[in-house]
């Protein structure tokens, strides 16, 4: 590729970027932060208390993963976030579309549904601990109420957005009105079901530390609170990578199944 036709592909909006270059520059931004966390540290410009270097980070990791307690910890967390997505998505996804599709449906749930998404999540584990108890079914709790109805609204907003004609062209081949959710509007809108589940994965990753906010004895924000209070700053910072890593991790299992799964919207 010519340096002109290059400079045109970065100038023109939504021009793809060829193969190479997207790769360096994402490259290139983990090299600026990793110099710049460096620079910082061994500058004195922060002290260690506060941040912390980054040998100190990954020799906390390598000997939290030589004695076990590092996948011990991560199983932990996967377990309560896959559970708790699970659960929710299995059940906003079937809501969610007829939520968007029947009038009747989104007039009885839409005023319920919108106050219940703007309450905070935190405010409600001491209710879910008393309701619950302290085991794993009140972390995922946490989770599912904290992506249920941010999944169920943007779900519905996706159903809604699906053309009339399509619909209506349903209808003159024979497709029964029940059969539209499934047979029609799922498969209009399953490039956008799948990015509200992505998007709605990494929301349930931040909500971890909430989840094992109390009463946890495992998992990656568990151990995070726990160092807080020693001002173990470096295994902050390594419950934190791990959190990141693993949010990455599901992002792009994501977006490779939406590459499959609606190859004709990539």
């Amino acid at each position: 590729m010519s340096d002109q036709s290059l400079l045109k592909s970065i100038r023109t909006p939504f021009r793809a970027l060829p193969r190479g270059l997207a790769v360096t520059l994402s490259i290139l931004v983990w090299v600026l932060v990793i110099v710049g966390w460096f620079a910082l540290t061994y500058s004195g410009a922060v002290k260690e208390m506060f941040l912390p270097r980054p040998e100190a980070v990954f020799m906390t990791t390598i000997k939290m993963a030589a004695d076990g307690s590092l996948w011990e910890h991560m199983l932990a967390s996967v377990q309560v976030v896959l559970i708790g997505f699970v659960v929710s998505s299995l059940v906003a996804v079937p809501l969610g579309l007829t939520m968007g599709t029947y009038r009747i449906v989104q007039a009885f749930l839409d005023p319920l549904v919108n106050f219940i998404r703007y309450l905070p999540v935190t405010s409600f584990v001491p209710l879910f601990i008393l309701w619950i108890g302290i085991g794993i079914e009140q972390r995922v709790a946490v989770i599912i109420f904290g992506i249920f109805f941010q999944q169920l609204v943007m779900i519905a907003d996706s159903a809604r957005s699906v053309p009339r004609d399509l619909v209506n062209a349903a209808y003159t081949l024979g497709t029964r009105r029940v059969d539209t959710v499934f047979h029609i509007v799922l498969p209009a809108t399953l490039p956008n079901v799948l990015d509200v589940l992505r998007v709605t994965m990494g929301w349930a990753w931040t909500y971890l530390v909430v989840a094992e906010l109390v009463a946890a004895r495992s998992g990656l924000g568990y151990i995070s609170l726990k160092a807080m209070r020693g001002f173990q700053v470096d295994v902050i910072f390594m419950a934190i990578a791990m959190i990141g890593i693993l949010g990455l991790f599901t992002d792009q299992l994501f977006r490779i199944v939406r590459r499959v799964a609606a190859p004709w919207a990539n």
